[in-house]
């Protein structure tokens, strides 16, 4: 079983070439397990929802097959996402939902847990917690941990705590943008130094995806240079939550890193081409793309 810790949000997403017309169920911890549901796995979610959004949340989950624990909060989260051409985003604030309080204990023996807070809404304190008293594996998206609000926008912060973060974790995975800010490189120029620094600080695996230029895994002995999957990216939203999904999904089929990295990547080039939660993934589909990357690359 996969259980997910963060917020949801329901966001408004504008890009140069679509737009949801309105608020659409999303988050980190969201979009992994819609991903990780429609692929067949049983998937929890536990963060917190308002009154404003519960109803639709909850008929939203059920469409999707996904367990929940919802935790009271004064209103939902949620952004206005604008993307530029380059794929980078502005989020101006549409709701901030209440920190999670607590990690539901009939979760405690899930077989992975992913941490995906959105917006700080996940404390260190509690992330210990889980980390202590949990059996399974310990997926970090760190995304919430290094995002603060400032004049009601988003933006990115460094977490003095970030080393102890990430040591409570198995599998860490920031994008391009929040690896320079937990570590000071440059993704695309020093993806290595950022594995080792990750690695370093105690995660068994770490990962940094970098978005049409594809992701880096290690594992402490291998460098792996995952290629993104080509394709025309509608919207971005969603990308690295899904990576995390197939990632997740294969990592119980294989151990192969490489195999796993490959699925990750496709999962993801399928999101991208869509707008809104309603992903039309099928493992058929991206088990064809896995293939058409081996024989392109000759891995």
């Amino acid at each position: 079983m996969i259980v997910a810790v963060g917020n949801p949000v329901y966001d408004n997403i504008n890009t140069p070439y679509t737009s949801t017309g309105g608020r659409v169920l999303s988050g980190c911890s969201t979009n992994t397990c819609i991903i990780d549901s429609l692929l067949g796995m049983k998937c929890a979610l536990t963060g917190c929802v308002g009154e404003d959004f519960r109803h639709r949340f909850e008929e939203d989950l059920a469409s999707f097959k996904i367990e929940h624990v919802v935790q009271p909060s004064g209103e939902t989260g949620g952004f206005d996402l604008d993307y530029d051409v380059s794929g980078d985003r502005k989020l101006n604030l549409l709701g901030i939902a209440d920190p999670i309080k607590y990690f539901p204990e009939k979760y405690l023996s899930a077989d992975t847990i992913v941490i995906g807070p959105i917006l700080g809404e996940v404390s260190y304190e509690l992330l210990r917690d889980i980390r202590d008293k949990a059996d399974g594996l310990i997926f970090l998206d760190p995304q919430g941990f290094v995002r603060q609000i400032r004049d009601k926008k988003a933006i990115r912060i460094e977490n003095p705590h970030i080393k102890e973060i990430v040591a409570s974790v198995d599998i860490v995975k920031p994008n391009e943008y929040e690896a320079k800010i937990m570590t000071g490189f440059d993704a695309h120029k020093e993806t290595k130094k950022i594995c080792e620094t990750l690695y370093s600080w105690g995660a068994n695996i770490a990962i940094v995806t970098l978005g049409e230029a594809g992701s880096m895994i290690y594992d402490g002995d291998e460098f792996i240079k995952i290629p993104a999957y080509e394709t025309f990216a509608k919207d971005p939203t969603g990308a690295g939550d899904t990576y995390m999904g197939g990632f997740i999904f294969e990592y119980f089929n294989k151990k192969d890193l490489l195999d796993v990295g490959l699925f990750a990547s496709c999962t993801s080039s399928i999101v991208v081409e869509n707008v809104g939660p309603n992903f039309p993934i099928t493992e058929g589909e991206i088990r064809r793309r896995v293939e058409v990357l081996k024989d392109k690359y000759n891995l």
